[in-house]
């Protein structure tokens, strides 16, 4: 099992990888993809059983392991949702091979635990559960319906993912799917977050009620070189709200002079 850049790498320039959430595959960077290769050299990268890479085996961990290792040393690495908190581990086991880090719409913990208000109740991913052993296409198309509530262009968010995701050349698998709901019912990262010394730049929707922004709030505070942006109309796809800034946060993120 490992982790698939799709295609040649778009553009020239630093290299910037995008790596996607659950249940759509790296065609949901289309909205800002072409954007950011104009001042990168961008990989669009398929996590386990997305978009032809092959099907997930071993753990959360392992799978971090690999993400990272096979994609360029010094890479900027800009991740959404579940794959953001894979981002935060692979940067945490291997900081060497990751120069900044962009974690988009990310929480250390998707589900509320006895210390942790800022996830969803554990019954929203039984729910999901239930629904991908029964009709997994539908379970994805209700979940990128749940994911844009709240955001101030949210009809149009719902139809581009929708479409990006029937379109996909591959869709992926029950078992794929099965297995990111119990990663984001498990994995609690809050531990780690101090430790990763990678400069991060989260961005977040303001609207996003899928990952409240008080989780993201909580991780920026803990992040030794942590930085918050919040885009105040958006939920919980942001470069698909609002693409031009998006790409505009990211560009001057990345091009700024290093902190020291």
């Amino acid at each position: 099992m490992h982790c698939e850049t799709h295609g040649k790498a778009l553009g020239d320039g630093p290299d910037l990888a995008l790596v996607h959430g659950w249940g759509i595959d790296q065609s949901a960077w289309q909205p800002v993809a072409s954007a950011l290769a104009r001042t990168f050299r961008v990989h669009l990268v398929g996590l386990p059983g997305y978009g032809g890479a092959a099907p997930a085996a071993g753990g959360f961990a392992p799978t971090a392991q690999r993400l990272v290792a096979a994609l360029p040393a010094g890479v900027i690495l800009c991740a959404w949702s579940l794959g953001a908190m894979l981002a935060q581990h692979a940067a945490r086991l291997a900081p060497e091979r990751v120069s900044r880090l962009i974690l988009v719409a990310s929480t250390p913990s998707f589900t509320q635990r006895a210390d942790w208000p800022h996830g969803q109740p554990p019954a929203l991913l039984e729910s999901f559960a239930t629904a991908v052993g029964l009709d997994p296409d539908a379970a994805r198309q209700r979940f990128i319906a749940l994911l844009n509530q709240g955001d101030g262009a949210a009809r149009r968010c719902t139809r581009t993912l929708a479409r990006l995701a029937v379109a996909a050349s591959a869709q992926p698998d029950r078992a794929t799917l099965e297995r990111g709901l119990a990663w984001l019912r498990d994995i609690d990262l809050r531990a780690e977050a101090p430790a990763i010394a990678t400069p991060t730049l989260l961005i977040h929707g303001g609207r996003d009620a899928l990952i409240v922004p008080a989780a993201a709030q909580w991780l920026a505070q803990r992040l030794p070189r942590g930085r918050l942006e919040i885009m105040a109309e958006a939920a919980h796809a942001p470069f698909v709200s609002d693409p031009a800034h998006f790409v505009h946060l990211i560009n001057d993120y990345c091009h700024a002079p290093a902190a020291a």
